[in-house]
């Protein structure tokens, strides 16, 4: 009988053992499913096709940790993949910052593409991702940043003077250069910022406006304000990246150009819409003077940046390299177009 019991045992271990472990993954972004999340939810659906179904992801709004700690979540393997921003924590990825200087001069969202990448393979970005156990597989680029606000719009330099701004990174230093009041809330807290009067204005890409309801509270817009945008990466804790199969790690690395791709093609078509959307929700179309944007280049651009390089270097840093990265591969993005 005890014969029979071990072999029944070992029959039934060989079975499991014959059969291909799943691998699933826990991925935490925010909100919900909207324009700038569709290279993850498209990432996940290659993923499992390749695999078929051998890989998958979870992938969860909000369920596993809160926005600004997602990376955190990250270094201690609270979960496998991620998005944060890094205007939420700009001390724990100060290498990446250089992509949220104020107007770096990126025009469309194949650029802001090219010069993410090309600073995420430099190696003090790969050793300060190190430090969280982090690896970046791809960005979420996003347009130009602009304004929304109530009451009279906030079309010159002077009329920013005291102006209360949802606005993190490099973008809240361009406010506060002319007198602006920034603050950084998460983007889940926005709308409410706005409602309670916390903030006057809140600077989102066009998507954000819209997933999060400022555009609902909006009285005006500023179209081409345009003093840069944030930088929010993709992340993959190492560990569990490199414990992938050989077929895992092939069918994640293979999906991110098509992936990234897909969210290109999704993000353009709501950018052909939103003066649609503007007029849906009858907010004003704000054009700021060509006098106005070289003052705000002028006051900003330039002295924040300079201050940027200064102080990372200072900390051991790179910074002048990485900055020059970004203006060179900008150029080469243009000349190869």
């Amino acid at each position: 009988m005890n014969y029979m019991r071990t072999a029944a045992f070992a029959a039934l271990t060989l079975g499991f053992a014959g059969e291909a472990i799943a691998t699933e993954w826990n991925v935490s972004v925010w909100g919900k499913r909207r324009a700038f999340t569709e290279h993850v939810e498209k990432l996940a659906e290659l993923v499992a096709d390749k695999t078929d179904g051998g890989f998958t992801m979870n992938i969860s709004y909000g369920g596993l940790s809160k926005p600004k700690e997602n990376l955190d979540g990250i270094s201690i393997g609270a979960f496998e993949m991620a998005q944060f921003c890094a205007g939420y924590h700009r001390d724990k990825n100060r290498a990446i910052t250089v992509l949220e200087l104020p107007f770096l001069g990126v025009s469309n969202l194949e650029e802001e593409v090219a010069v993410s990448h090309a600073v995420y393979d430099h190696p003090a970005v790969k050793d300060e991702m190190a430090q969280w156990n982090a690896r970046i597989i791809m960005t979420s680029p996003m347009p130009q940043y602009n304004l929304v606000g109530k009451g009279e719009p906030r079309d010159t330099l002077d009329s920013m003077d005291g102006m209360r701004v949802r606005a993190t990174g490099g973008l809240g230093e361009a406010f506060k250069a002319v007198g602006g009041v920034p603050t950084s809330v998460s983007a889940p807290e926005a709308y409410q910022a706005m409602e309670s009067g916390v903030v006057d204005t809140v600077a989102f890409a066009q998507h954000a406006h819209l997933s999060f309801g400022t555009i609902n509270k909006a009285d005006w817009w500023t179209a081409n304000l345009n003093p840069g945008t944030v930088n929010c990466p993709i992340v993959v804790n190492t560990d569990a990246y490199e414990m992938l199969g050989d077929a895992e790690r092939e069918a994640l690395d293979s999906s991110i150009d098509a992936a990234i791709q897909h969210y290109l093609d999704n993000y353009g078509k709501l950018l052909a819409r939103w003066d649609d959307v503007l007029e849906e929700k009858d907010v004003e179309k704000v054009m700021i003077s060509d006098a106005e944007l070289a003052r705000f280049r002028e006051v900003a651009a330039g002295p924040i940046r300079n201050q940027w390089i200064e102080d990372m270097s200072a900390q051991g840093l790179p910074a002048q390299e990485l900055y020059d990265l970004v203006v060179n591969t900008l150029e080469q993005t243009r000349a190869s177009n």
